[in-house]
């Protein structure tokens, strides 16, 4: 029986993960909340490993709050990087396998086309500099890792867009929604799941990868299918604008290029289809 730890499992993505236990029965897993473990204490990680053999470690540990990111450098980059780097070390020393997410904010939007794996980083807020400094210390550290890079993440967890939208109308507040940024939403219960399936075929496909569902939208896009696929949209005022202002700067177009991930691992939803899916589970 394979022994899988999960770092950050309260957060969104560390519950979708709690979420799909039931359906990999063949596993051991531990989850450990940033409470009770902490990436940034490497004793505390050594010590872990030392007590229990662990085969994967999933990080879903991260600091997330892309705005707050501005005037918390140091602690962004504590988690992000160097937090980072103490797991990849670790894992290295005991021969596990690690897999690791970053974003599609590692890249400045300049493009007009799907970015690739091979294309140029450039983040332009203190967010994305920090995802991208943890890449790049796992690249430096060992081989056997999958960095995921994914973006605008939802789920029923955890403080995201598709939570937000949904409780806005329960508000009965006025919706202004921003068309100036293109992107995909993602559906974190689908990397949970596509995560899990890649540990049950043992894949040795290690590198840096590309994961969201397929497809574009704008953050209105976003919020009119939520709303469209949950029977609000008659509850609610949904504007469009084209200016929203944020303290930190965001890729005005980060579409991610899955062309690697699915000749590999098969194919990838698109967000509509994931998302009225997500609605209408139960």
């Amino acid at each position: 029986m394979k022994t899988i730890l999960v770092t950050g499992a309260n957060g969104q993505l560390g519950q979708c993960f709690q979420k799909q236990t039931q359906n990999f029965s063949n596993f051991k897993f531990f989850f450990c909340s940033s409470g009770e473990l902490d990436i940034t204490s490497k004793d505390a990680l050594e010590q872990f490993f030392q007590k229990h053999q662990i085969d994967f470690c999933i990080n879903t540990a991260a600091y997330t709050n892309v705005e707050q990111a501005e005037n918390e450098e140091e602690k962004a980059f504590s988690v992000n990087a160097e937090g980072t780097k103490n797991i990849a070390e670790i894992c290295k020393k005991h021969g596990a396998v690690l897999f690791h997410f970053s974003t599609d904010y590692v890249f400045n939007g300049q493009s007009q086309k799907p970015y690739k794996e091979i294309d140029e980083v450039d983040p332009i807020n203190v967010y994305g500099a920090s995802k991208l400094k943890g890449e790049e210390e796992i690249q430096s550290t060992m081989e056997q890792y999958f960095i995921l890079r994914t973006s605008w993440l939802y789920s029923e967890f955890g403080h995201n867009f598709f939570r937000t939208i949904l409780r806005k109308v329960e508000e009965k507040a006025e919706l202004n929604i921003t068309t100036s940024q293109i992107g995909t939403p993602t559906n974190a219960n689908d990397l949970a799941k596509f995560v899990l399936k890649m540990i049950s075929s043992e894949s040795q496909d290690f590198g840096l990868y590309h994961f969201s569902n397929e497809g574009q939208a704008t953050w209105y896009d976003f919020a009119a299918e939520i709303l469209n696929y949950s029977g609000k949209m008659d509850q609610v005022q949904l504007n469009k604008t084209g200016f929203f202002k944020t303290l930190a700067e965001r890729p005005e177009y980060s579409v991610l290029s899955k062309e690697k991930f699915t000749e590999q691992f098969g194919p990838i939803d698109n967000w509509k289809e994931s998302l009225f899916n997500l609605i209408n589970e139960g």
